[in-house]
């Protein structure tokens, strides 16, 4: 235990005396610079993702643009909730959310979004904790947002050509497919609804009823962007290229694909077989 040790009376309590009866200087107070209020926050979902999030919060602090960071982890077996709970600690722009157990995608972001929504943020975004997106992207979609007003930022693969590194041929052509796959079947003009670099405006998640949002793979992606253009919100996109991982193991599944294929006609049904934004009093 440490002991402090009371004031002697030959300095009344305000330090030691040095040689010549002079009062030695006092020590300097040290204060913690107070956090500045983000009205940004990337939320970063994470299981077993040790390796790749220290550096990710790095390079995001390290961007022009005042931001918070919350980590949604599904209790990873390989201690990432540990890091990013140490990351915190010493860092108050970083908070960390953890869920019990791994359930999907989808239910991690609602469960970012709706922590999000109960603070005074403005900008919420959508990134992967493994490098895929480029923190250094963070201030061109915002930029967007506020320039162009936009409702919705989306990073775009595909926008003006191909920009993927390190992806196998069939996994480009099947993220090609789904994209065409998507515009024919709901009529969405975007070109590149199933990616997962997202900046939503505050007013934009709290139209789209977050709690009967129901899909939880990749299609999660496709519903959320669905819901916001279907309410006549505006969409912008921002051209990003896009580096699969190099660390860890993809999420992608053969069970995430089927789950993409049925979605998509969900959200069809839903807009009542329209491929066109409803009028309002149908939405």
């Amino acid at each position: 235990m440490r002991r402090f040790s009371a004031p002697g009376p030959a300095t009344g309590g305000l330090g030691r005396r040095w040689p010549g009866n002079r009062l030695a200087p006092p020590a300097p107070v040290r204060t913690l610079r107070p956090s500045v209020a983000a009205e940004t926050v990337i939320i970063v979902p994470t299981y077993n993702e040790r390796d790749n999030l220290p550096q990710l919060v790095k390079r995001l602090m390290a961007q022009p643009v005042e931001l918070d960071v919350l980590v949604v982890d599904d209790n990873s077996p390989d201690g990432t909730g540990q890091v990013a709970d140490e990351i915190a600690a010493a860092n108050p722009h970083v908070h960390v959310l953890h869920r019990q157990e791994k359930n999907g995608l989808g239910r991690a972001y609602i469960a970012g979004f709706e922590w999000a929504l109960a603070r005074d943020y403005e900008f919420i975004f959508e990134m992967d904790a493994d490098f895929s997106h480029n923190p250094a992207d963070v201030p061109a979609f915002l930029q967007a947002a506020k320039t162009e007003s936009a409702d919705l930022v989306l990073g775009s693969r595909y926008a003006n050509g191909i920009r993927v590194i390190n992806w196998p041929l069939n996994r480009l052509l099947l993220s090609i497919f789904a994209g065409k796959y998507v515009r024919v079947i709901t009529g969405m003009r975007i070109s590149d609804p199933t990616g997962g670099f997202k900046c939503f405006r505050r007013r934009a998640l709290q139209a789209i009823d977050l709690p009967t949002v129901t899909s939880n793979g990749y299609s999660f992606q496709i519903e959320l962007t669905h819901r916001v253009w279907r309410r006549g919100m505006k969409i912008s996109e921002v051209p990003i290229i896009f580096t699969d991982r190099f660390q860890g193991t993809s999420k992608m599944s053969k069970e995430i694909v089927r789950e993409a294929l049925w979605v998509v006609f969900k959200l069809w049904l839903e807009n009542g077989l329209r491929r066109t934004v409803p009028p309002p009093e149908l939405d």
